[in-house]
């Protein structure tokens, strides 16, 4: 049968195809879809949402010690938090076949950064395989099993975000049961002491060698044969890009990408004046050439590094076109920032630490749309779990008064994630700064997943649920407790007396995620024009449901309002001109 999937589904359409029996990742776009849709399979696969990726990692990891097909999925930056496991394990190996899935995110579509992850694969010296469609995301992951289990090693399947997010077709296939492998102990290879780790290194290198022999041959890497005069290298989304904007050129596609199949590109390369090397980001490609000294290649110089490509960007950088002119018959999208939802319970925190003019650190998630304008609530930004420590690092360098001033807003996902530590870290350096957990109960940036502190696993299955306070004070938090988010004067007090306090505070802000919460909605909230003094300060809120008039008084859609659900705007009207509605 022959199906409509993004990649991201033909991933998981691959897990169950290929055998997997036990599947891991922490939730991040672009790769969350890849275990929402393996729990489709769940009678044949066993999957789960992990507190972070190098937990799952590492779950994944030890199910192919035990013997099984197994695969962990994450974005680009997710390999960074997984990247000690990720070191090690291309040592050790695995005994069922260990791929591990890469999205990573060109153009930075929702991520702060676009890392090329194909260096992962170089760094960690274990094969990449790149797709350049749905069928491919598929096929791949089960040609990545058969290569990790014939050289004992995990392979890196690399997505990006055109790939996971954009459908073709894929033929699909029946399941292929693959027998556990029987468990047995072997210190040696598994228990990585210096002693052994110096033997094993040398049989790393060992099998990177068989392994550059196997991509020279590989039916992954293969010639399309075009246009005598014009030769193209590419591999991933970036060789459906070079495809459409050269029809006509000879391919050399590269599936496997790494070890570099270094005598079948000097082959092809020979047989052109020039060659033009095309991929998104980092030279990955061309670096290999150059490095072998294959000078007559076309690359960076003229295709950007910066960003996502195109069909019609290649072209231009690649042709004697006026690419200002090409660009300039496409009409600009309209802008469209980014804001916090109507009823979202995060803005009560902004707009109560905007007020008192308390900074914040902050973290990766929905809630940093708080820095902007007008809650304009963040000071920083950098990674999962950064926020806490960060704010600890502040109030050392500044002074202990500064953490009356600055606070760490982080949400419950991230906190499980990669912020626990952070908090200990406060307790047990003796610091005074606020944590302040934005509790909506689901990992809501990527999509409303489940983890540690909602009671609910990826399998449906109910399970323990994680007691924040209870964390807190058992590190020695003993200011922590919970807040109702929508209440804005419980919101400024817990704040107030936290920042306060010579001691560190934690506040879990409790409150649903509005769009989880749509049986609570009430009828939108309505404004009295003739009480309203247009003062401005609902605004204050940036809630996208509020706006002004004619006459520049206030005014609530009734398309975006959701009502006594929220009802923020209503508790700080200084008048009272707005109330339900009827």
């Amino acid at each position: 049968m022959r199906v409509l999937l993004s990649g991201n589904e033909a991933v998981a359409r691959g897990c169950y195809e290929y055998g997997v029996q036990v599947a891991t990742a922490y939730p991040g776009t672009p790769s969350t879809e890849i275990l929402e849709n393996v729990v489709q399979y769940k009678d044949d696969v066993y999957c789960q949402w992990s507190p972070n990726e190098k937990v799952a990692f590492e779950v994944a990891m030890g199910a192919s010690f035990g013997g099984v097909r197994t695969l962990v999925a994450m974005k680009h930056v997710g390999l960074n938090v997984a990247a000690d496991p990720l070191m090690t394990s291309t040592s050790v190996g695995g005994d069922g076949g260990f791929v591990i899935v890469s999205a990573d995110d060109p153009g930075m579509h929702s991520s702060q950064n676009e890392q090329d992850n194909r260096y992962y694969a170089r760094f960690a010296k274990i094969p990449l395989v790149e797709p350049s469609d749905s069928q491919e995301a598929k096929d791949y992951v089960g040609e990545a099993m058969r290569i990790s289990e014939e050289f004992g090693t995990p392979v890196l399947v690399r997505l990006t975000t055109r790939i996971s997010h954009a459908k073709s077709p894929v033929v699909l296939g029946e399941r292929e049961e693959v027998p556990r492998k029987e468990y047995v102990k072997d210190t040696s290879r598994r228990v990585v002491i210096p002693a052994h780790a110096r033997k094993l290194h040398v049989k790393v290198e060992e099998r990177l060698e068989r392994l550059r022999e196997f991509a020279e041959e590989s039916p992954l890497n293969r010639v399309e044969e075009g246009d005598p005069s014009v030769g193209v290298i590419s591999s991933g989304i970036s060789y459906q890009y070079a495809r459409d904007a050269f029809p006509e050129a000879t391919f050399l596609k590269l599936g496997m990408s790494f070890p570099f199949p270094i005598s079948l590109a000097r082959k092809f390369c020979q047989r052109f004046e020039k060659v033009y090397v095309v991929e998104e980001n980092e030279p990955f490609i061309e670096e290999h050439l150059r490095i072998a000294g294959i000078t007559n290649v076309v690359g960076k110089e003229h295709v950007p590094l910066c960003g996502e490509l195109n069909q019609g960007l290649v072209r231009d950088c690649l042709c004697d076109v006026d690419a200002a002119e090409t660009r300039s018959e496409r009409a600009p999208a309209a802008p469209r920032p980014p804001v916090l939802c109507p009823g979202c319970p995060h803005r009560s925190t902004f707009f109560c630490l905007n007020r008192a003019g308390i900074g914040a650190t902050s973290d990766i998630g929905c809630y940093t749309l708080g820095v902007m304008p007008p809650l304009a609530g963040l000071d920083t930004c950098i990674c999962m779990g950064a926020s806490v420590g960060n704010a600890l690092g502040c109030e050392k360098a500044i002074g202990r008064e500064f953490a009356k001033k600055m606070g760490a807003v982080i949400g419950d996902s991230t906190f499980v994630h990669s912020g626990m530590t952070g908090l200990a870290d406060i307790a047990y350096n003796r610091g005074a700064t606020t944590v302040i957990i934005v509790d909506n109960s689901t990992t809501a940036m990527t999509g409303h997943q489940h983890h540690p502190g909602t009671g609910m696993t990826l399998m449906g299955e109910p399970t323990v649920k994680l007691d924040y306070v209870k964390l807190a004070r058992s590190m020695g938090v003993e200011d922590a407790r919970r807040v109702d988010a929508f209440d804005m004067a419980a919101v400024k007090e817990a704040i107030r007396e936290a920042t306060e306090n010579d001691a560190p505070s934690l506040l879990v802000m409790e409150g649903a995620c509005a769009l989880q919460s749509r049986k609570d909605w009430g009828e939108p909230f309505q404004v009295d024009p003739e009480t309203c003094t247009a003062c401005g300060l609902c605004l204050k809120l940036g809630c996208p449901a509020i706006g002004r008039d004619a006459d520049g008084k206030a005014e609530i859609s009734k398309l975006f309002c959701v009502g006594d659900a929220c009802g923020m705007c209503a508790q700080i009207c200084p008048v009272g001109a707005i109330s339900a509605g009827e």
